[in-house]
């Protein structure tokens, strides 16, 4: 198979040659990365005779879930776990957290790979919660990290944004009471309204980076670093030029990750990305490229516009672009998503997920992948036939090519 069909928004088709993998499976390190500290935000994917519906509590396909964090390690990237991409607040209930974390912390142990997990609040019953309860859940779970041999990623609450309502000495006062009962070294989490309009002005809006730099000075050697998730460079180099020497920077902006990963002469951001789990490989050659910075950028430059499209509005629905490359890559048996969230993006959506990824080199076996999404697209009453090599507008209206 040499091409793929693929559905613009008026349903019409065209067709584009695949393209080679930029990066093939004999490039993989015998290491993890040095040149960057690099995580990849893994997915999760669901059993598939499971009650996939949305609200039904999560039931995991273990062997193929695990199996993806193994891809990511074998590419020399660190796995954050437990957090936003793995449907946090968005299908992935407590107790499958639990059991998410326990079992991927042990199977890092199995490799060397690294691994950080996320810990919330979001065992608490309520909507509403006291700071105390907000404290309690945070430790509750930190504890529940450590001992599984994991490090630990402090992510933003929705019971501590409802509950400080802005004020950042509500902010300061949890974050010092938590990180005081941590065994180690912690890593702030940033995610700004685009991820999760309920975290709007966490941290105190526009004082959110003082706030940040107060908790830091409090905590000590106990923060190594902070993942921001923004989506906006200037903030993030701002606040870089600022950390405390030895606390990292680690970028969680999928739109601008080339530039801040690469930094300056005298700065750089480590990484923690959702968008590294769709593009593994390219993203593990191109920083063992570095310092050669034309090297890293004509392998990893061309995939931002990949990470732009799957994060597009609405951005907390970037999830199934990732399960969808996934899916796509031969990663998971089928394009399926805790609660149902596989239906967050159109096919015309999908399509251009398609279409982009093959242009950079992100499809890692281009014959499955095309295969693949053939088969969606027959499923959905699309002739994968129509269509002219190359072609921009299409041949042919759906609706005639059904009819």
């Amino acid at each position: 198979m040499s091409t793929l069909t693929l559905l613009a928004p008026d349903g019409t088709t065209s067709r584009v040659d695949l393209r080679e993998p930029a990066v093939t499976a004999v490039e993989r390190p015998t290491a993890p990365l040095t040149e960057r500290v690099v995580y990849a935000a893994a997915h999760v994917v669901p059993r598939a005779a499971a009650d996939n519906t949305p609200g039904a509590p999560a039931d995991l396909d273990w062997d193929a879930t695990l199996a993806f964090r193994h891809h990511l390690w074998s590419w020399g990237l660190g796995v954050a776990d437990a957090m936003d991409t793995a449907q946090r607040n968005m299908g992935l209930d407590p107790a499958a957290t639990r059991e998410l974390i326990t079992r991927s912390a042990r199977e890092a142990q199995s490799v060397g790979g690294r691994i950080v997990v996320g810990v919330n609040t979001d065992d608490l019953p309520d909507e509403t919660a006291t700071e105390p309860e907000i404290v309690d859940a945070y430790v509750r779970q930190l504890h529940h990290a450590e001992d599984a041999g994991a490090g630990v990623v402090l992510m933003a609450s929705r019971h501590l944004a409802r509950l400080a309502d802005g004020d950042p000495a509500t902010y300061r006062r949890v974050y010092r009471a938590v990180i005081a009962r941590a065994g180690g070294p912690v890593v702030l989490h940033w995610l700004g309204e685009a991820f999760d309009p309920a975290l709007v002005g966490y941290f105190g809006g526009l004082q959110g980076p003082d706030t940040v730099l107060d908790i830091m000075g409090d905590a000590g050697s106990k923060v190594a670093g902070i993942k921001m998730s923004l989506l906006d460079a200037r903030a993030e180099v701002s606040l870089r030029s600022q950390l405390p020497a030895g606390v990292r920077m680690f970028t969680g902006d999928d739109f601008h990750y080339v530039d801040l990963i690469a930094g300056t002469d005298r700065t750089h951001s480590d990484a923690l990305l959702g968008a590294f789990a769709a593009v593994a490989p390219i993203a593990s050659a191109a920083v063992r490229a570095l310092p050669d910075e034309a090297a890293y950028r004509a392998l990893l430059g061309p995939t931002e516009a990949l990470s732009r499209h799957v994060f597009s509005a609405p951005t907390w629905h970037y999830k199934t672009g990732i399960a969808f490359l996934a899916w796509l890559n031969g990663h998971q048996p089928a394009f399926a998503m805790v609660g149902g969230q596989h239906a967050g993006r159109s096919l015309p959506h999908l399509s251009e997920t398609v279409r982009l990824a093959n242009a950079c080199g992100a499809l890692e076996d281009p014959s499955l992948a095309a295969s693949r999404w053939h088969d969606l697209l027959a499923l959905a009453g699309v002739p994968v036939s129509a269509g002219r090599r190359g072609s921009a507008p299409a041949d042919r209206p759906l609706s005639e090519a059904v009819a």
